[in-house]
């Protein structure tokens, strides 16, 4: 929930930042030095752009090789989780609001009594109910980009990507002395041939945004190791005319002996887009004398949806993939092994990070690259900054790779099977022995395809012993999963998820006991005591002319009613006192919704105990404490936090 206006009332658009001085100081062709240099204005390369954009402090530099930005977008299925992400900045509902919502699933198989036919063998919520708030969008990829780099303009630094530049080389001083250790030949490029032109950077910490062919993947020495090709698929949008009556919804089709089809409705109402199973035996000579066309993948998804017939009449992109699912073993500079230690070996604190199809590659069939490409960039960004601001330790810099190597991993394995299972039965004419496992299959693995499965290990930013069972709702590893409130101050419905912003602070959602909040002596006030106190991380580890919040924002939600509280009664840590004015911030408190299932029974709260949930800048939840355990919420940041100057 955005706020503003709070050093002074100033007319214009509100969510246009004041522009930071160096902003009037960008160079018209790619700076000398840089915190962070970006390689790649795909989802990763902007997401992580975005990010680094909020932090005015931050020096970003963002660097493409194409020359200008993306028109025509590729990926586009919006998973919930991402949706929830870009909440987070601001965008969600421009992406509701112009995308197409996936509410169900069709499954079409041979008609068991004429396979020649398919029918329909059942609709399936694409979503089940209570995952997230969020629903799942079909937006373009280039419109994805373009929500991004309009934040980025917004910024305070107005930052804005260089294009035409491709990486050709990186050399890193593993020294630990030079000030930007990172040096990047950049390849000047016009129309995606070389100028013969050249710049370099030195950066703090490149990040290699590239894709599958990423030049920064090559510069480390690190490859994509697995399986090399899949089956070969063709994708087309198309406007088109048919009788087949489910072309508004998602559908999984399969046909005897013609391959399947998976359909994916796009937004505007119109719009269609297919990915056609092409046989490497029965279309050979197509594949193989790359004599694919529009004309011929229609004849193929002729073929399939038969009886039903489609009549394209306008084709607005189309392509032929064979991608298989590859994966590489890190996903920065360190050697292999463990991160133990300084200096040049395996411990050595990392500088080039790479992200999305520079590490990871997969079938489109689950609609997850860039999902998870975006949520790579996502996990990183927040922690770059907050090592570059010099308010966390660097060793955090270690979970990136620790984290989203693993995640990446659990992808590959779900797409192996999910494509494996959508191919099944295409070719033979006695059909799948269990028709529905498909179908089944697709349901229970609606958390993963929702991009909610994720649970990241234990770690200095993930406890290894939280008090789980003071909120079962918010297991520790796994994003905090959002449950509406109102707001005490002004009784505004709202979900608590969407108070976090993409800013890189910490969230401390203190959930009370039953007694009342202006009661002196209890759990919650004694904890909002010590939060206040000389002894408080808020006090420790936030810079002295930095808001009370920006380093760690607290949040309480109490078991009354709203109409049974009032503002007097809150603690001091609950009204912050921010800007020039030192104004009253009046939105740290919350109430349970009286329209909705009451947030303490939705996400199983102790309600005689209460508890804190400690949740991290990328939204997942770090730590669950008791109200009264000061000491281990105190210890949990020492271990992630450096004391202020």
């Amino acid at each position: 929930m955005a706020q503003f206006y709070v050093d002074g009332y100033a007319p214009g658009d509100p969510f246009v930042s004041a522009p930071h001085p160096a902003a009037a100081e960008r160079p018209p062709s790619v700076p000398e030095t840089a915190d962070v240099l970006v390689v790649g204005c795909g989802p990763a390369g902007l997401v992580l752009a975005a990010q680094l954009a909020n932090f005015p402090d931050i020096d970003t530099v963002v660097v493409d090789r194409r020359d200008g930005p993306l028109e025509v977008g590729q990926a586009d299925g919006v998973a919930c989780r991402t949706v929830e992400m870009f909440e987070a900045f601001g965008l969600a509902d421009r992406l509701i609001g112009e995308g197409y919502q996936v509410n169900e699933v069709s499954f079409w198989r041979p008609d068991p009594v004429d396979p020649g036919r398919i029918t329909r063998t059942g609709r399936i919520p694409d979503v089940e109910d209570g995952l997230s708030e969020m629903p799942h969008m079909i937006v373009n990829q280039a419109r994805m980009l373009a929500y991004l780099r309009d934040h980025m303009a917004r910024s305070p630094r107005r930052l804005e990507p260089y294009y035409g530049l491709h990486l050709s080389g990186i050399e890193i001083d593993t020294s630990g002395t030079a000030e930007y250790p990172v040096t990047v030949t950049l390849a000047h490029l016009a129309g995606g041939e070389g100028t013969g032109a050249s710049s370099t950077v030195r950066a703090r910490y490149v990040v290699g945004c590239d894709g599958a062919r990423s030049s920064t993947r090559a510069a480390l020495g690190r490859e994509l190791v697995g399986d090399p090709t899949d089956s070969s698929w063709g994708v087309m949008d198309v406007l088109a005319v048919t009788d087949f009556p489910d072309i508004r919804r998602k559908c999984a089709i399969r046909s005897v002996g013609e391959g399947s089809i998976l359909i994916i409705p796009r937004e505007g109402g119109y719009l269609v887009r297919l990915y056609i199973e092409l046989d490497n035996v029965r279309d050979e000579e197509m594949l193989l004398g790359r004599s694919v066309t529009p004309e011929k993948l229609t004849a193929v998804a002729n073929r399939i949806l038969h009886p039903y017939t489609l009549d394209v009449r306008d084709v607005g992109w189309w392509s032929v993939y064979t991608i298989g699912q590859r994966l590489c073993t890190r996903f920065d500079d360190v050697p292999d092994g463990p991160d133990d230690g300084p200096g040049d070996g395996p411990g050595r604190l990392p500088r080039v990070f790479i992200a999305g199809d520079a590490c990871h590659t997969h079938s489109a069939k689950a609609g997850q690259g860039m999902n998870v490409s975006m949520a790579d960039t996502w996990n990183l960004g927040w922690k770059l900054g907050a090592v570059l601001r010099g308010t966390a330790r660097p060793e955090l810099l270690h979970t990136y790779s620790a984290e989203r190597q693993q995640v990446a991993h659990q992808l590959i394995d779900f797409d192996r099977e999910f494509a494996a299972l959508f191919s099944a039965a295409s070719g033979s004419a006695g059909g799948d022995p269990d028709p529905e496992k498909f179908q089944r299959y697709f349901r229970e693995q609606g958390r993963f395809t929702a991009g909610v499965a994720v649970r990241y290990p234990s770690s200095m930013i993930t406890a290894a012993e939280p008090a789980q069972h003071l909120a079962r709702g918010f297991e520790v590893g796994t994003r905090f999963h959002s449950a509406p409130v109102v707001r005490l101050a002004d009784a505004k419905p709202l979900h608590l998820g969407h108070v976090a912003r993409a800013d890189g602070a910490w969230r401390l959602y203190l959930f009370a006991d039953r007694r009342h909040p202006g009661e002196t002596d209890t759990p919650l006030r004694r904890l909002c005591d010590h939060l206040a106190s000389v002894a408080s991380p808020l006090r420790g580890y936030t810079p002295e002319r930095a808001e009370p919040d920006s380093v760690i924002d607290v949040r309480a939600v109490f078991q009354q009613h709203h109409h049974d509280l009032e503002v007097t009664d809150l603690p001091a840590v609950l009204l912050p006192r921010k800007g020039r004015f030192a104004l009253v911030d009046h939105e740290k408190a919350f109430c349970p919704d009286p329209n909705a299932e009451d947030v303490f029974d939705l996400r199983g709260i102790d309600r005689d105990a209460g508890c804190v949930v400690v949740v991290r800048p990328d939204q997942y939840v770090a730590h669950v404490l008791g109200l009264d355990d000061h000491a281990g919420l105190d210890a949990f940041f020492a271990g992630v936090l450096t004391e202020a100057g």
